[in-house]
């Protein structure tokens, strides 16, 4: 009878070994599942290598001090890297996160003479399937994947379609209007539209978002709650004369009292054309649900 006992114990205990021998190569080939793949380029050390992501690059991290790297002086999509020594022999690597919330990896090694200095990863994220993407999570966006967001920023953009027929501002030859309000996720898209009708270009200087109450709304502002955009679509520029340019606007989800307002101004740099929007708490809670609209990745 012992020895029927030690047997069956021994059987028990390597039963339990092989159950978490298996348990940890489980979790081994999980996790390879998970793996990022890594772009190869060449840097080298007379001549600088550039990148063109999709959007502005939000994070760089390098492997080696064998690298340095940097974004282009006001070209906030566009990252210069070289190699900071000669013929460094171990490959390094660097990565990057965009403001799209994509992840990119690279392994980089050096060559005298690279094939190519410069890369459009605009082209090479076309080839990649994005709901297979690498979405990086920011504190701002809450749950919203910055794919998505700007996916939906995208959608209404190209769409533009204009339900909100009553709010809107025109002076000096300047029509500034709001075309819709849209919902998601605990995030407002503001869908916005100038209409330069003069000859002379319109340079939007700074946009503003924020609540103030009714009374001071003409008048000086007091006690006034900024709105801090998080995303827009596009970023501001200049619509020249006879031109019609759109924009849409990605902001925390808030309500308003009814003795407040929230006001959009748009400001001209140099000039004195300023327009301003008037939205209240009942144009708010009428906003259309981003899952009416068909998306495609």
């Amino acid at each position: 009878m012992k020895n029927y006992l030690k047997t069956f114990w021994a059987a028990a205990l390597m039963i339990g070994f092989a159950a978490a021998s298996f348990a940890q190569e489980t979790t081994k080939t999980s996790l390879a599942l998970g793996s990022i793949e890594s772009y190869e380029m060449q840097v080298t050390y007379d001549k600088t290598s550039h990148l063109i992501f999709p959007s502005a690059i939000r994070y760089v991290d390098l492997g080696s001090e064998y690298l340095i790297a940097g974004k282009a002086e006001d070209a906030e999509n566009v990252l210069r890297v070289k190699a900071s020594v000669k013929d460094f022999e171990p490959e390094t690597n660097f990565s990057v996160i965009t403001d799209d919330g994509r992840f990119y990896s690279f392994d980089a090694y050096y060559s005298a003479c690279p094939f190519t200095l410069s890369y459009n990863l605009v082209a090479m994220q076309k080839a990649v399937d994005r709901s297979a993407g690498q979405d990086v999570l920011f504190e701002e966006l809450g749950n919203n994947s910055p794919s998505l967001a700007g996916l939906i920023l995208k959608t209404i953009y190209k769409k533009d379609k204009r339900f909100v027929k009553h709010i809107g501002a025109k002076s000096f030859g300047i029509q500034f209007i709001l075309k819709g309000i849209y919902i998601h996720n605990g995030k407002y898209y503001f869908h916005t539209e100038l209409d330069n009708r003069t000859n002379v270009p319109f340079q939007i200087e700074f946009m503003n978002f924020k609540v103030v109450d009714k009374k001071i709304a003409k008048r000086t502002v007091i006690q006034e709650r900024p709105m801090i955009p998080l995303r827009s679509y596009k970023p501001l520029g200049v619509i020249g004369g006879k031109e019609v340019e759109q924009n849409v606007f990605l902001l925390d989800q808030f309500t308003i009292a009814d003795d407040k307002v929230l006001l959009i101004e748009i400001f001209e740099k140099n000039g004195g054309r300023h327009q301003t929007l008037q939205v209240e708490n009942s144009d708010l809670i009428k906003a259309r649900l981003i899952s009416d609209m068909h998306l495609k990745f």
